[in-house]
C-alpha cells in the first residue's frame, strides 16, 4: 500500500511561513472519519465505547475532537486525568488504567468519578485506604505464557508486569463483592501493535470465558469487557492494515458464541486504542538542513529523536516522502539522522531514497501516537509545536513549540533566568 501524505509541498510551503519545521502536525479529516469506522465496527454492540488512550496523543485539540466523535479517555497517571476533565470527560467517559500507582492518582480518579481499573490484587486494599472503593470496579487480567496466534508468536504476557494471574481474579472479585462493589469489568492487553484482524477476536474469547467463568464462581455482575489496545497500524508500505470492520465482526461472532448462550447478552465492549486512532493521521514534518559524505551518505535534518523516540529506541520503521520528488526518480541509499549525541539518532538507516537536496522537506509518516508524546529534553532539545489540519484546509496551532525560557522555567536559579532573557531580546 502506497503511503502518501496527507499535506502537499504546496501546504508545507505556505505552512512555513508561520510556522517553522520541525514540527508535528495532524489531519482532523482522517482522524474522524476513523472514529467514525471504529464505532460502524462495533455499532452491534449497544453499550460500545472507545476510550482513547491518552498516552498516545496528550493534546486536548485532539481528545476534544475524538469527544465530539464519541470516545473517552483512558488514563493512566493524575496529569492525563486532568487533561481528560479539561475536555469535558469526566465520570464513566473516563478508563483510569495505570500500574504502581499513587495515593493521589487513585483519589483524584475517585473523585472524576473514573472507572477505575485495578492492575493488581494488592491495590485493593491500597484504594481502599487511599480512596475508597467505589461500586463499579474493573481488573486488569493476565493469562500469563506467551500469547499465541495459530503458530506465531505475538507477545509474551507471562513477562509483562501488568494484571492479574487467573487465580488472583477470581479471589479479587470475591474480595470486592464483600467491600459492596455492585457492577464489574474486565480487562486485558495481551499484544502491542499487531497487524492482523484476529488478535481482538482471540482475546475477546478469552476475556468472555473468564467473564462467564466469574460470574459462575462469584456471582458477579459483568456489565463490561474492556479489550483495551493492541490493535496496530502498518508502518511499511508493504504491510497489509488491519480491517476494523472485520475486527468488529470478529468480535462480535465470539460474542453469540460465548456471552449471549449464559445470559450474558448485555455485556459493553470497550476499547481503548491509541496508535489505531491517532498514528496515521500525524506527520512528523522536518527539513534537510546539511549533508555528510564519509563512510555513507547521511543526510541531517533539524528533526531528532526527541521529536520522535521509537526509530531511536525501537528500531521502529517510519515511511518517509521527500516532497516534491519523484519517486520513480534518481535514488540514493541515506541513513537520515538528527543532531543529538547519540549514533541511534536516525529516522533511517540505508534507507533508498530519492536525491535529497538541502531545503527539502520530508514527511516522517505514522507520528500521529507515540511521536510528540514521547519528546524529551536531553541535550537541550526543545520540544516542536503541534499544529492542527483542520477538515476546512486551514492550520491551527494546538500546541506552540517550546522556547529556552520553557527549558529554564523550573530552575531556581537567576542567572539562568537572566541569560534566557537576554537571548530573548
Amino acid at each position: 500500500m502506497k503511503k502518501t501524505p496527507f499535506v502537499t509541498l504546496e501546504q508545507l510551503k505556505e505552512i512555513e511561513k508561520t510556522y517553522p519545521t520541525p514540527y508535528h502536525i495532524y489531519d482532523e479529516k482522517g482522524i474522524r472519519e476513523n472514529a467514525r469506522r471504529l464505532r460502524r465496527a462495533f455499532g452491534w454492540n449497544k453499550g460500545f465505547k472507545e476510550y482513547f488512550a491518552v498516552k498516545a496523543t496528550p493534546n486536548p485539540y485532539i481528545m476534544q475532537i475524538l469527544r465530539e466523535e464519541g470516545c473517552g479517555s483512558d488514563c493512566s497517571s493524575y496529569s492525563e486525568l486532568l487533561l481528560a476533565e479539561s475536555v469535558g470527560n469526566v465520570g464513566s467517559d473516563i478508563m483510569f488504567s495505570s500500574n504502581a500507582t499513587p495515593p493521589e492518582d487513585f483519589r483524584l480518579a475517585k473523585k472524576l468519578g473514573a472507572i477505575i481499573n485495578l492492575d493488581d490484587i494488592t491495590h485493593i486494599d491500597f484504594l481502599e485506604k487511599a480512596a475508597g472503593i467505589p461500586e463499579t470496579i474493573c481488573c486488569r487480567y493476565n493469562p500469563g505464557g506467551y500469547f499465541e496466534l495459530g503458530t506465531d508468536i505475538m507477545d509474551n504476557p507471562g513477562d509483562a508486569k501488568y494484571g492479574m494471574t487467573h487465580e488472583q481474579i477470581i479471589e479479587a472479585f470475591k474480595i470486592l463483592l464483600g467491600k459492596g462493589v455492585k457492577h464489574f469489568g474486565i480487562h486485558s492487553f495481551l499484544a502491542s501493535n499487531t497487524v492482523t484482524n484476529d488478535y481482538y477476536p482471540e482475546l475477546a474469547r478469552r476475556l468472555f470465558e473468564l467473564a462467564v467463568e466469574l460470574k459462575e464462581k462469584t456471582g458477579a455482575s459483568i456489565e463490561f469487557i474492556n479489550l483495551s489496545g493492541g490493535v496496530g497500524i502498518a508502518y511499511r508500505p508493504e504491510q497489509e492494515p488491519n480491517d476494523i470492520m472485520v475486527i468488529g465482526e470478529g468480535v462480535r461472532q465470539q460474542y453469540e458464541k460465548i456471552l449471549a448462550p449464559a445470559g450474558m447478552d448485555n455485556v459493553a465492549i470497550f476499547t481503548e486504542l491509541g496508535r489505531f486512532m491517532l498514528a496515521p493521521y500525524g506527520h512528523l514534518v522536518t527539513k534537510a538542513i546539511h549533508r555528510k559524505e564519509t563512510y555513507k551518505h547521511y543526510i541531517g535534518v533539524d528533526a531528532c529523536a526527541c521529536n520522535l523516540m521509537r526509530p531511536a529506541m525501537y528500531g521502529a520503521y517510519h515511511h518517509i516522502t521527500v516532497m516534491g520528488k519523484d519517486e520513480n526518480g534518481p535514488k540514493m541509499t541515506y541513513d537520515i539522522t538528527g543532531s543529538l549525541c547519540e549514533n541511534n539518532d536516525k529516522f533511517a538507516i540505508d534507507r533508498e531514497l530519492p536525491v535529497i537536496d538541502i531545503g527539502d522537506f520530508l514527511v516522517i509518516h505514522d507520528t500521529g501516537a507515540h511521536g510528540f508524546s514521547m519528546g524529551y529534553n536531553y541535550n537541550g532539545k526543545l520540544r516542536s509545536a503541534e499544529l492542527l489540519l483542520c477538515e476546512d484546509g486551514s492550520v491551527k496551532l494546538i500546541r506552540r513549540a517550546e522556547t529556552p525560557a520553557d527549558y529554564f522555567a523550573t530552575f531556581d536559579f537567576e542567572g539562568a533566568t537572566i541569560k534566557v532573557k537576554d537571548n530573548e531580546d
